[in-house]
């Protein structure tokens, strides 16, 4: 089984980091896609109030009330070394990096502290692919 398949399928709740309150954004896509297909979603974002998709928006992880499963990331690649790291600490079991985001040192340091770690791909169109 794929690291992929492994976590959509282990996974319930997800935090949208950078997820954008406009419709045609990628990151509104992947969570409503996610959202309409089982998925709990939390979008995080810190320059946004109010709610999306019907889910109250956090200003960051830490401010989440309750456990997060995968933690899928918007953000450019050299923002997400913190995110990761407030991902390890909250208790996340994975972070998923979306499509064009590559940090390798991001990626090491979530696997060293037992995260599963997704770089370079989109969880929708995994979520498609492996869900025909």
């Amino acid at each position: 089984m794929s690291i992929e398949a492994e976590i959509l399928g282990s996974s319930r709740t997800v935090a949208v980091v950078g997820i954008s309150t406009r419709e045609d954004r990628p990151s509104y896509i992947v969570a409503k896609y996610l959202k309409d297909h089982g998925y709990r979603i939390v979008p995080v974002n810190p320059t946004l109030k109010g709610e999306i998709l019907g889910e109250p928006v956090y200003a960051d992880l830490s401010s989440v009330p309750e456990p997060i499963d995968v933690v899928d990331i918007f953000r450019k690649p050299e923002e997400v070394l913190p995110i990761v790291e407030e991902a390890i600490k909250i208790g996340a079991r994975a972070v998923w990096m979306q499509e064009g985001i590559v940090n390798n040192e991001a990626a090491e340091r979530a696997r060293a502290a037992g995260l599963r770690v997704v770089m370079d791909r989109c969880m929708k169109k995994e979520h498609v692919r492996l869900h025909p």
